[in-house]
């Protein structure tokens, strides 16, 4: 059985009363929509009672005057109302994204992204529409069941006793309604799960001969969800018997019960008024209210428990955002900054397989590079056997994979399109979980907070909020930064000339008028401001003329005990690094720019198309 999310309601309770000043404006402009209801009925009433069949067409007239009044003054009001609505929606908006946001940084979830477009988008719009939707059935009932009162009693209690009934066996099934959407949606994530393990490795189904147990496999879970969705819809037909009783039940009874009202002293004019209250007023409210919450309501629950899963904080207590609907920027994974574990000297290791970019002498592994002699302090980056695949039955990206990277040491990572050159930053970044293997920063494992402080990876689409140039390049900084650091550091960088274009640090920046590689300087001079050890550039300067892309690296090269790691796409990248990773499946290779132009096939071939005088000519410093 699951959780009925009572916590989740709760916390929608806690919501509400910490912003109770904004509930209380919309109850009070709410209360002329009570005025134009009660009017409705009240007014038609007297108008046929007092003016038309009493042969006074003025008076008639004149009260159908006052119900149109309360028409525009009804108006007013919901106008009103909307802007109440949204002083109390956006808060949670905001309050979901940074929820999300500190979440994919945390957990590394890589479903924030749906999240953050759909998942919060649909809450927000369907919180908003729940609040008017409710609000409305409120003051409407109230409005019409005070205008029943005050034409006749006896009209109350035709009207009263079905309409609570309907109200309460829809309450009853909102519950029941909220598990089997969950269960529904659970179902349908397990199908889109299934199909995206499956799909990729088509091929190796077929060449295991597979294919009856995963189309069973696929099979069952589509029936699980085909049996949710009708249990659902069972659900959905008690919802519909609701509306029926409390909305079409109540016209039924006035008519069949109209000659005894009639007896009784209701006049005509009154039954008419109560028809139109039920009509007009009760029954639309009491749809919108139904297939309002029925739907939206369950929905919004369901969702809100996949942002914020019971049992976690508040939302958005973690992370604060420079604004709302801002991107979040470079992908720096931030945590308060812990003492750093040194690796166990006893611990076993392979001296013949990790790559040493310092290129040290001794024994050799398969790559002719072997692991530091000291192991104490902890390398920037320690990979060990890392294998990593886009699925349980992909073929795998990288395979056996081992790396040691010093502190302060500078490695370009290069190889054909598509080889893993991303995935192994995604991998460093703690984005993606090896397979099999290890990744280390800095001693920590690649997706623990001890490790998250110590790197920043600035990949290739660069972003950037819509603040002042100084919230983008503070905002990985979990301290203040003096504005003259900042200016030091974007001349550093190479953003010195675009910060003075902007109109400096206080200028506020439209990311839609900047050009890709304006992006990304903005992008790299806020991962040189957050002072992370290890620093993860994948492509991040593809978008920079050379001399531009030389300046930033070298920025990055220079910071004392920093270490870099270059996803290359010029030769001169590579040029400047200490050294190379080649990425080639089975045949990755590691050495100075020279040396692997004189042992590495793809090593010449790349640097050929990216110089066709790369490998005539000396290599200068």
């Amino acid at each position: 059985m699951r959780r009925t999310g009572t916590g989740t309601y709760a916390r929608g309770v806690r919501f509400l009363r910490e912003r109770r000043w904004v509930v209380a404006q919309i109850g009070f402009w709410s209360v002329l929509e009570t005025g134009q209801t009660f009017l409705t009925g009240y007014a038609l009433a007297h108008a046929l009672d007092d003016g038309f069949l009493a042969g006074r067409g003025a008076v008639g007239l004149g009260w159908l005057l006052a119900a149109a009044g309360g028409v525009l003054v009804a108006a007013y009001g919901t106008g009103q109302v909307f802007r109440a609505v949204a002083r109390l929606v956006e808060p949670m908006r905001d309050a979901l994204v940074r929820h999300v946001v500190a979440r994919g940084i945390e957990e590394a979830d890589s479903a924030a992204v749906s999240r953050l477009t759909q998942q919060v988008e649909t809450a927000r719009d369907t919180f908003a529409g729940l609040v008017m939707v409710s609000r409305s059935f409120v003051f409407t009932a109230v409005g019409a069941l005070i205008g029943l009162s005050t034409l006749a009693p006896l009209l109350v209690l035709v009207v009263a006793p079905p309409l609570v009934a309907g109200v309460a066996l829809f309450v009853l099934t909102l519950r029941p309604l909220a598990r089997r959407q969950e269960d529904y949606l659970a179902a349908d994530e397990a199908i889109a799960a299934e199909l995206g393990t499956v799909c990729p490795g088509l091929r190796d189904v077929t060449a295991a001969g597979a294919e009856e147990p995963t189309a069973a496999a696929v099979e069952d879970r589509l029936t699980a969800e085909y049996e949710t969705s009708r249990t659902l819809a069972r659900w959905s037909v008690v919802r519909i018997a609701s509306l029926a009783l409390g909305g079409q039940l109540p016209i039924v009874l006035l008519l069949a019960t109209g000659p005894w009202l009639l007896s009784h002293g209701v006049s005509a004019g009154e039954l008419v008024g109560a028809l139109t209250y039920v009509t007009q007023a009760l029954l639309p409210a009491l749809h919108n209210l139904v297939h309002g919450l029925g739907s939206a309501g369950t929905r919004l629950v369901v969702i809100l428990r996949r942002l914020v899963p019971e049992g976690t904080g508040e939302p958005g207590g973690s992370l604060p955002l420079p604004e709302a609907g801002a991107d979040a920027g470079a992908s720096l994974t931030k945590a308060p900054t812990e003492p750093t574990e040194p690796i166990d000297p006893t611990e076993p290791t392979d001296p013949a397989r990790p790559i040493d970019p310092t290129g040290p002498t001794g024994p050799t592994g398969p790559t002719g590079l072997i692991e530091p002699a000291d192991p104490t302090p902890p390398p920037a980056l320690h990979l060990t056997s890392v294998t990593f695949a886009y699925g349980p039955h992909a073929e795998p990206v990288i395979r056996d994979l081992d790396l040691v990277l010093p502190r302060g040491g500078h490695l370009a990572v290069v190889g054909p399109s598509g080889v893993g050159k991303s995935t192994l930053a995604g991998l460093v970044a703690g984005m993606l979980a090896p397979g099999s293997g290890s990744v280390r920063v800095a001693g920590r494992d690649a997706r623990d907070g001890g490790a998250v402080a110590r790197r920043v990876l600035i990949p290739q689409e660069a972003y950037v909020f819509s603040g002042t140039l100084g919230e983008n390049l503070r905002y990985l900084r979990p301290d203040p930064v003096a504005d003259a650091e900042l200016l030091d550091a974007a001349h550093t960088v190479g953003l010195g000339p675009l910060a003075e274009r902007v109109g400096g640090l206080g200028a506020r920046l439209d990311p839609t008028a900047l050009s890709a590689g304006e992006r990304q300087l903005i992008a790299l001079t806020r991962a040189y401001v957050a002072h992370a050890e290890l620093a993860v550039l994948d492509e991040a300067t593809c978008h920079l003329d050379p001399e531009a892309e030389s300046r930033a690296e070298r920025a990055f090269a220079a910071r004392p005990g920093g270490t870099l790691v270059v996803v290359a796409h010029r030769i001169s990248s590579a040029r400047r690094a200490d050294r190379v990773l080649v990425l080639d499946g089975p045949r990755t290779d590691c050495g100075r720019h020279g040396e692997l132009l004189e042992r590495s096939e793809l090593y010449r071939d790349l640097a050929g198309n990216w110089d066709p005088q790369a490998v005539s000519q000396p290599v200068l410093p």
